[in-house]
């Protein structure tokens, strides 16, 4: 299987490089994954909704251009649906087993992701209705992606 995990931005901390370089590792021996990063949209602070939207439309091209036709696309967005890892493990799985083996997930920059984006998901995927820094949010999915596999394999990891 080979996941990938689009997202908006470089990781610029690095107790948050370091996590999802551990996670990474732990993967290698049950799916390729990688991290590919789009540059996010220089903006000034305050936008109207229009320049709001100007700038989803610019990130979403780049983000679009990482995403092939064959990938099963998940897109986080606050209102995606919310599973538990157990779920999220057996949907992963089920992927699998349907041939979907090239799997991308999509992280969007502060302001979300465009419609454009949107519309390509064949699902989103909410991590709660708490709003992240999109930097955490690629340790979070990190996790659970790599937990969904320990779920899948019968690991203790997941108590």
């Amino acid at each position: 299987m080979n996941i990938k995990i689009v997202c908006v931005g470089k990781l610029k901390e690095k107790y948050f490089k370091d996590g999802i370089a551990e996670y990474l590792k732990r993967m290698d021996r049950y799916a390729k994954m990688k991290i590919v990063e789009v540059p996010d949209e220089k903006a000034p602070e305050k936008l109207s909704p229009a320049e709001m939207e100007q700038v989803k439309q610019v990130e979403g091209e780049r983000i679009l251009n990482k995403i092939k036709d064959k990938e099963y696309v998940f897109v986080t967005a606050i209102k995606g649906k919310e599973r538990t890892s157990e779920e999220f493990a057996k949907e992963i799985q089920d992927l699998g087993t349907y041939g979907h083996s090239d799997i991308t997930f999509v992280i969007g920059g502060s302001l979300g992701t465009s419609e454009a984006v949107n519309k390509r998901a064949d699902k989103l995927i909410s991590f709660g209705k708490f709003t992240m820094p999109h930097q955490l949010m690629r340790l979070v999915l990190t996790e659970q992606i790599y937990r969904a596999f320990m779920i899948n394999n019968g690991s203790p990891y997941h108590k």
